[in-house]
């Protein structure tokens, strides 16, 4: 047959056309709408009536058969693919660039390597404290230490009205350093005269000395400002609380709490365990 009747999808107007129009585009002479024509029946006996496609609406079929004139949609990558690739692509370009600081060659000593742990062998031991000393607090200075608790942590408080944290302590000369720093110059740092008495005579013994009965050591706190080194020295108006323990392998342990009657309020508290040194500075 060469001519036959399609509906117009949007307002059902029937359209009549020649076979030779299947596919193109007409436009519906009622409602105006662009309209795909169908295919043409395959008989000359037109039972039913067909329906045109409305421009830019998908065809009902998806099978090309049923619905020749469908364009095939065009297979999409999922986001995710695509998102995954190009995190792969910037790992290989990062592994790439930094290849050799990732993968650094494990140091041979007979390449003349140096192993890490020689280098912190060498490195220098008083580079600044180990731990931090904490904040002073005003209310730490007393003067009855009587009934006072020496916390079970690291010697430290205030010298000079600065936070002091003990990082060395020795028993050398009758008497008790404890200092920051393991050597050079004395930033901070505190000592304890006993009158040349022996560290085996303290050892085991406990000290308690009120701010105002009469003294028996001499107390000293150094501090240094700027290139000059600075000391006050303290026979009374202190308060002091010694705890020594046994003396094993020329190490005297023990437990101070210390206030002084300096302007700053300078006091330590905390443990120690003091290195014996002989009268030429040498273990003893």
């Amino acid at each position: 047959m060469s001519e036959f009747k399609y509906a117009c999808p949007v307002c059902s107007q029937h359209i009549r056309c020649d076979s030779s129009q299947t596919g193109s585009t007409m436009t519906c002479p009622t409602c105006f709408q662009k309209i795909i024509v169908p295919q043409a029946p395959t008989t000359d006996e037109q039972k039913f009536i067909l329906t045109g496609i409305k421009v830019g609406d998908r065809p009902a079929a998806k099978d090309p058969e049923l619905n020749p004139y469908a364009t095939p949609e065009p297979k999409r990558i999922p986001g995710v693919i695509v998102v995954l690739a190009i995190f792969l692509l910037i790992g290989v370009a990062v592994g790439f660039v930094y290849h050799g600081t990732i993968f650094k060659p494990a140091s041979n000593s007979k390449n003349g390597g140096t192993p890490a742990s020689t280098n912190a062998a060498n490195s220098d031991t008083d580079s600044g404290p180990s731990m931090v000393a904490p904040m002073a607090d005003d209310t730490n200075w007393l003067t009855d230490l009587a009934g006072v608790n020496i916390p079970d942590s690291v010697a430290a408080g205030r010298i000079h009205g600065e936070d002091f944290l003990v990082e060395k302590a020795f028993y050398t000369h009758g008497s008790l350093f404890l200092r920051t720093g393991q050597k050079g110059p004395v930033k901070f740092g505190v000592s304890i005269n006993f009158n040349g008495a022996e560290p085996d005579a303290l050892a085991g013994k406990n000290l308690n000395i009120l701010a105002d009965t009469n003294k028996s050591a001499r107390v000293t706190l150094h501090w240094q400002g700027g290139d000059v080194a600075h000391k006050d020295s303290y026979e009374i108006n202190y308060a002091l609380r010694l705890e020594f323990g046994s003396l094993t392998n020329q190490h005297l342990p023990g437990r101070i709490y210390l206030c002084t009657p300096d302007p700053q309020k300078s006091y330590v508290m905390g443990t120690f365990d003091a290195e014996i040194f002989t009268a030429n500075g040498q273990p003893h």
